[in-house]
C-alpha cells in the first residue's frame, strides 16, 4: 500500500500554498491559500472496501506559555501533543486520488461546512475547532482540511503526518460530530493496511526546513 503526492516528496517542506498561514516579515505570520495537497494511492489491500485519511502534527507545544509571544521562544525541550489537521472518511476505494484544492481552498473563518464531504465522504472537525474556541470572530466547527500554521517561535519544524487507513468496512462506524481520536478508535480492528506521507514545516525563519 503506497501514498503518494505530487505537492510534495516524503519527509520534505510543504509549500506554502498548503498552509493555513506564510511567513509574512511585519507580523510573523499571514494566511496563506489553504489548499489541500494532492494525494494518490495504490496497492491497495485484498478486501479493501473504505479509505480513511488522516492528518495530524505531532511536534505541537503542550503548553501555550510562549506560543507567538514577542521575545520569547519555545524550546525544543518541551514536551509535545497531537493537533489533528484534516479527518475525512468513507472515501471510495476506486477514487485513486484527490486533486490539490479539491477539499480545502482558502481559509474559512468559523469553518468550513460538514460533515458532508465532496464525492460523497465525510469530514471530522480538526483541531482549529479547539484552537479558535475563545475567538469571537472565528469561533465555530472547523470541518475538513486546514493546513499547518505552527507557532512563529517555536525552536523545531512540525511534521505532519498523512495516513491512509484501508478497511474491511463499507462505512466507517461514527456519526454527527467526530474528531480523529473517534474515528481511530472506530476503526481498530478493521485495518487492513496503511500508508503514510510525512511533510514538514515552520513558520520561525531561524528554523531550516
Amino acid at each position: 500500500m503506497k501514498l503518494t503526492s505530487k505537492s510534495f516528496a516524503d519527509n520534505q517542506r510543504i509549500p506554502e500554498e498548503f498552509a493555513f498561514c506564510k511567513p509574512d516579515a511585519e507580523s510573523h505570520v499571514a494566511l496563506s491559500r489553504n489548499l489541500n495537497p494532492d494525494l494518490a494511492w495504490g496497492d491497495l489491500p485484498a478486501g479493501t472496501k473504505l479509505l480513511v485519511l488522516i492528518c495530524h502534527d505531532h511536534d505541537v507545544p503542550s503548553k501555550a506559555d510562549d506560543v507567538n509571544k514577542e521575545g520569547r521562544t519555545i524550546p525544543a525541550t518541551l514536551p509535545r501533543v497531537d493537533f489533528y489537521h484534516w479527518v475525512l472518511v468513507d472515501i471510495p476505494a476506486s477514487m485513486g486520488r484527490m486533486r490539490k484544492g479539491d477539499f480545502s481552498s482558502g481559509v474559512t473563518p468559523r469553518g468550513k461546512p460538514g460533515p458532508e464531504g465532496p464525492q460523497g465522504t465525510r469530514q471530522g472537525i480538526n483541531d482549529y475547532t479547539m484552537w479558535f474556541a475563545s475567538d469571537k470572530n472565528m469561533l465555530g466547527n472547523y470541518y475538513g482540511y486546514d493546513g499547518p500554521c505552527p507557532p512563529w517561535n517555536d525552536e523545531i519544524p512540525h511534521h505532519y503526518v498523512f495516513t491512509l487507513y484501508a478497511l474491511d468496512i463499507p462505512r466507517c462506524p461514527v456519526s454527527g460530530i467526530f474528531k480523529g481520536p473517534d474515528v481511530l478508535a472506530a476503526i481498530r480492528g478493521h485495518v487492513l493496511g496503511q500508508a503514510t506521507l510525512t511533510g514538514v514545516y515552520s513558520l520561525n525563519p531561524k528554523v531550516k526546513v
